[in-house]
């Protein structure tokens, strides 16, 4: 048996804090030592942190990379071990994401990333070029400083793998694995037991086994080991990386880190038997027939053993069950560790939260109340970093610490409920509740006064003073004064995330938090510069039906039974006021239920539908509730709204990122915001195909040629709920 211990991490980077990053690079290579591995990986871009971005434009930034490889190579990191070690190099005129490889002190080669995300949230053709040679590995001549400090002159760098005495190891990077020709499927063949996949993976809901089946999938048919590193956490984007670093032996998991984590350092290890995989690749015809007349792919030969030879006292790593998060602890999860790194990052003492009583602002809070039971939890079991954050932040002394969640949220956590005489008694109880619950600061503030001022103001100005609609007013009116009241809701959080640590004596200030989803986003149904205009979001790219299950999971397992109230109440802005016969209610206001939005957000984002090819997939996703006619009103009436309200994207608050059909403008979804909201060209279009089905007698599968009634513009506008879908 050749025994092999090998280590792969989760480590917390921060974009360009070179310091902290070498911090948690050394401690993990202190614990795979410690563990006896003879191989260790980090994650993708490791020393620079993956989310630099236009930083590594700068020749600073790869600079300072070799100088923290330099200190690791000078010291004793790398004695008896093979290290990953994932920074930028430039290469004549190009700019590389590489892996450096390591060991004794010695840089063994370099190998650059041969395919770059370039889609979504990744702009990595922007930074950084492919490594399109597969030939013979080239010579690089190492920074003058780098290599009179190594006295080592030049290292090969390209694609290629390293022959140890006893086995073979190479390297595949992030986006690699998911091309459409892995480079492991070629290293397989040419005798490499070990793949390394250095990543800067970011997570997104119900993702995770995408990637897991491409780790099993890589060495299922093929054999070998294949190991993965992550980030984990928020290093100063809008990304969570969510780390689940784990090793993968013939196509089972037998190691597997966590996906949502305080810590800032996770290092996993698996002694594992590479015999085991030769054995496999022998057992394989076709991985024979084809091995036999395989590429070559160049090497390095390094005179050196990995391995160890058959030892009752090492024991082997067995199969393993994969962790999978359900949906709503994703949300809770996920969103937490985030909110922790951003506030222990930017400097503030705490959150400042509107609260209304509704899904959203109650989300967003009960988010955050699982922070603090994340952050108590990780200091019970010794976590030194955490509790040094958290000593600093809640402002303890005398060497105080917290204990106790609800304790700690009523140091860092300010909750306001700002009601008008639009607001029910209803939401103002339950957002007291609830804040109760989670134990943060509440306040109860009437803004009636200030919107009055404000009224008055115009009056004066102009004489005339608005209505809403129920008391005679027109839609503008209507309209004017809800945007009013949010608006004063946005400068009040402002001045009381800014005053009130003042007014309470506690150092800094406190982080506004925003509490649009990403429907609301999409449809544009949120006011510019409301509540929805905030310091960060930890849901502006969640669906409200996503919001609804985890309300009903938080209200369990977070502790907090309020939200199972406020998760039954219907959505509603309370802009207008209630009436016996009235009371605004989100899915009539928007014409639209929330169902339907998250459908409209799918396909115009995910599956790339202008208005046509939604007409036209719809009618068979709806064709049983509905006819051409109305999904064609329906469609038209989507693309009305998201094209007039697309500008609120370019000023949406950032958001932690968790939905593949996010509408963010910033980063994720790239397209204008000056719109010919008639769509002529396109809407004409799908009258022509709805007037060319009605002299047809069509069918959609499970219903008969008729369609029923008409419901047209006025249901779609009304958001009729007898379209059932």
């Amino acid at each position: 048996m050749r025994m092999l211990k090998v280590a792969t991490c989760n480590l917390n980077q921060w974009a360009m804090d070179f310091e902290c990053n070498m911090k948690n690079i050394k401690a993990s290579i202190v614990q795979a030592k410690a563990a006896g591995a003879a191989i260790r990986l980090g994650p993708e871009l490791e020393v620079t942190g993956y989310g630099c971005e236009d930083h590594f434009l700068e020749l600073d930034t790869v600079t300072h990379a070799w100088d923290c490889l330099k200190e690791l190579l000078l010291g004793d990191w790398t004695n008896d071990i093979l290290c990953s070690i994932g920074m930028p190099v430039i290469k004549g005129a190009e700019r590389y994401n590489c892996q450096v490889l390591c060991m004794n002190k010695r840089i063994i080669m370099i190998r650059p990333k041969m395919c770059l995300a370039n889609d979504g949230n990744y702009r990595e053709l922007r930074w950084f070029t492919a490594w399109k040679q597969r030939g013979e590995l080239e010579e690089f001549h190492l920074p003058i400083e780098i290599s009179e400090a190594l006295s080592q002159e030049s290292v090969p760098f390209g694609y290629g793998y390293i022959q140890f005495i006893d086995t073979a190891v190479a390297a595949e990077v992030c986006e690699e694995l998911f091309s459409p020709v892995p480079p492991h499927a070629e290293l397989a063949l040419n005798g490499v037991e070990v793949f390394m996949n250095a990543s800067g993976s970011h997570h997104q809901l119900r993702k995770l086994d995408i990637r897991l089946n491409a780790f099993m999938g890589a060495t299922h048919a093929r054999g070998g080991v294949y190991m993965y590193s992550n980030q984990q956490g928020c290093d100063g984007g809008r990304l969570y990386y969510d780390g689940c670093a784990c090793i993968v032996v013939n196509g089972d998991v037998v190691a597997q880190g966590s996906q949502f984590s305080l810590k800032d350092v996770e290092v996993i290890t698996s002694q594992v038997d590479l015999d085991a995989v030769a054995s496999l690749r022998g057992s394989i015809s076709s991985f024979q027939e084809q091995a036999s007349c395989k590429v070559k792919v160049s090497s390095v030969y390094v005179p050196c053993r990995l391995t160890q030879s058959f030892n009752l006292k090492m024991t082997l790593s067995s199969p393993k069950k994969i962790m999978y998060h359900f949906p709503q602890e994703e949300i809770a999860f996920g969103p937490a560790c985030w909110l922790w790194d951003y506030l222990r990052r930017s400097g503030a003492s705490g959150f400042l939260l509107p609260l209304s009583g509704g899904a959203d602002s109650s989300s967003v809070a009960a988010i955050v109340g699982c922070m603090c039971q994340l952050v108590v939890k990780e200091i019970a079991n010794g976590d030194e970093q955490v509790k040094t954050d958290a000593k600093r932040i809640g402002n303890y002394t005398n060497g105080e610490f917290p204990t106790e969640s609800k304790e700690f949220a009523k140091r860092i956590f300010y909750t306001v409920f700002m009601g008008s005489e639009n607001s029910s008694e209803a939401t103002k109880m339950r957002a007291k509740q609830l804040a109760d619950e989670i134990g943060a600061w509440h306040l109860d503030v009437c803004i009636d006064g200030v919107v009055s001022a404000v009224l008055t103001l115009f009056q004066t100005v102009t004489g005339m003073r608005p209505r809403y609609k129920v008391d005679g007013g027109s839609n503008v009116e209507n309209l004017g004064l809800q945007n009013i009241q949010a608006r004063m809701r946005m400068v009040l959080a402002f001045m009381l995330a800014s005053l009130l640590p003042w007014v309470h004596s506690k150092p800094g200030f406190y982080l506004v938090l925003g509490s649009s989803n990403v429907d609301e986003g999409l449809r544009g149904y949120l006011t510019k510069y409301d509540c929805s205009s905030a310091d960060i979001n930890p849901i502006g790219s969640i669906s409200k039906q996503d919001l609804r299950l985890f309300l009903r999971w938080a209200a369990t397992n977070l502790g907090y039974q309020s939200l199972a109230e406020i998760e039954a109440a219907p959505p509603t802005a309370e802009l207008e006021p209630i009436r016996s016969d009235y009371s605004q209610l989100d899915e009539v206001d928007m014409g639209m239920t929330y169902e339907e939005l998250s459908v409209y957000g799918r396909m115009r984002k995910i599956f790339r539908c202008g208005p046509v090819s939604m007409f036209k997939n719809l009618c068979y996703k709806w064709g049983t509730k509905l006819s051409p006619a109305e999904v064609a009103e329906k469609v038209k009436y989507f693309f009305k709204y998201y094209s007039i309200n697309r500008h609120k994207m370019t000023v949406l608050t950032p958001s932690y990122h968790a939905e593949s059909y996010s509408p963010e403008d910033n980063r994720f979804d790239l397209r204008q915001f000056l719109y010919n909201s008639k769509w002529p060209y396109q809407f004409k279009k799908i009258d022509e195909i709805v007037d060319g089905l009605n002299g047809d007698s069509v069918a959609f599968p499970g219903e008969e040629a008729s369609y029923g009634k008409e419901v047209g513009v006025v249901a779609a506008n009304s958001g009729d709920p007898s379209a059932g879908l």
